[in-house]
């Protein structure tokens, strides 16, 4: 299944989820309700899943968790907030850079009208370009 197809599927099942419950509602119930509706659907879907941070050849474990991954190839954050912060943002990209996934969403269910609350995020990290540069001897 591509990309874009397992991400309209979750837009999909989250926009029937919000016309349904509207919004208002604690993030966990959204979490539950969407990973019930995209297990329908047939995806694979991971709740929670703590994401560990690499550093200087150490795995630490330091609480960072995704609110959900699904088919092991998007990352959702979910939110019920008044107003997405540019925080949610950075979050979801440093994730994304963390497990090596390329695309996240966040969905904010606090929106009367939930299309203005998706915010498709991709990262275009790669590490090989971000190595520091290796002096050449001539």
């Amino acid at each position: 299944m591509e990309i874009n197809d397992i991400t309209g599927i979750i837009i999909d099942e989250a926009i029937k989820l919000h016309n349904d419950l509207g919004p208002g509602l604690l993030e966990s119930v959204y979490e539950e309700v969407l990973t019930h509706c995209l297990n329908k659907r047939g995806l694979d879907v991971k709740r929670l899943v703590p994401i560990p941070v690499f550093y200087d050849g150490i795995k630490m474990e330091v609480g960072f968790r995704a609110d959900m991954i699904v088919e092991n190839r998007v990352i959702i954050e979910i939110k019920s907030v008044e107003i997405l912060a540019p925080v949610h943002h950075k979050q979801l990209l440093t994730y994304l850079k963390l497990t090596d996934i390329s695309v996240g969403l966040i969905i904010n269910f606090n929106e009367a009208l939930l299309k203005n609350g998706i915010k498709r995020i991709v990262n275009n990290f790669n590490p090989a370009l971000s190595a520091p540069l290796r002096e050449t001897k001539n």
